[in-house]
């Protein structure tokens, strides 16, 4: 859908008298501008519902595709407030000042502020905390939605884990992990990421020497592209597993492996993979009780 000048004046125009009330349609520049990308933005979300329909439409005019992109904004706000609302109510940010005050208290001021139809363009927020997904050319409610989903993935994955487990994964990171502006799930990932590798089952949570070593020998002999798949298909079995059909959630955790096992490796030929594989506490500290060898709960919250 590819529409000249001529066939988008007339939109501006109307959204123009919308904007001012019906009582001119003589704005400033700046305004005209703003509206101008508001019209572009929600074309661009009719060719986003077109691309995703079972039969997409064809042939649409100008006012046919604004209208359209319009309804889809609307109707994605509404479903990432849902979604924000229904996380919200099991969210932990574990003590992650970085995660807890972008996603508590950041994102209800942008659906405070958002304005979908003069305005849908605008993301309002710069979202600080890292994902495992770059979302950095999206904007406005796309950013916004996919950036609640990520979070909530995230929320699936780490409340996998008993609370106090994931804090002490966290801890001996970093005992300043409040502070940090690191994604903390790829903190726990890499963790799990260390026991595949280490041939350890998760019951046995403190990392030796020999599993350190057993790590070196892995990439010592086998190249990181064929570790990295290696480590997407464990990761997607233990999800399995443990989480039910979530191939959503494997394949957002599978998109920071890549970086891990490069981290890894380095550590490994520098001797300093202590650093990077924190360990819990041992169970006499209350992290885990012995009728719970497996630090991972089943999780029945629902994927989006």
């Amino acid at each position: 859908m590819a529409y000249t000048m001529e066939e988008l004046f007339p939109i501006l125009g109307h959204l123009a008298e919308k904007y001012t009330a019906f009582e001119s349609t003589s704005i400033p520049y700046e305004t005209a501008k703003q509206l101008m990308e508001a019209v572009i933005y929600c074309i661009q979300e009719a060719k986003q519902v077109q691309t995703d329909a079972p039969v997409p439409a064809e042939g649409l005019s100008a006012r046919q595709a604004y209208v359209l992109g319009a309804t889809a904004v609307e109707e994605k706000t509404q479903a990432a407030l849902s979604l924000y609302h229904e996380t919200l109510q099991t969210f932990d940010s574990y003590g992650n000042r970085c995660l807890y005050d972008t996603f508590q208290q950041g994102l209800p001021e942008f659906f405070k502020w958002y304005d979908a139809r003069f305005a849908p363009q605008e993301t309002i927020l710069t979202l600080d905390y890292p994902l495992l997904r770059d979302l950095t050319k999206q904007t406005g409610i796309d950013r916004i939605y996919s950036f609640i989903q990520c979070v909530h993935m995230e929320q699936v994955f780490l409340n996998g884990f008993p609370e106090d487990t994931v804090k002490g994964i966290l801890s001996r990171y970093n005992s300043q992990y409040g502070s940090l502006v690191e994604n903390i799930c790829e903190i726990v990932l890499t963790t799990l990421v260390g026991h595949i590798l280490a041939g350890k089952p998760l019951s046995e949570r403190e990392f030796v020497h020999e599993d350190f070593l057993q790590i070196c020998g892995t990439f010592a002999n086998t190249e990181l592209p064929q570790i990295t798949r290696q480590l997407k298909n464990a990761v997607a079995a233990f999800i399995q597993e443990y989480y039910g059909d979530s191939a959503e959630l494997a394949e957002y955790l599978s998109g920071a492996l890549e970086n891990i096992a490069f981290r890894l490796r380095n550590a490994a030929e520098i001797g300093t993979l202590s650093s990077l594989l924190s360990s819990p506490p041992s169970p006499d500290k209350g992290m885990f009780s012995e009728t719970q060898p497996y630090p991972v709960r089943q999780a029945s919250r629902r994927l989006h």
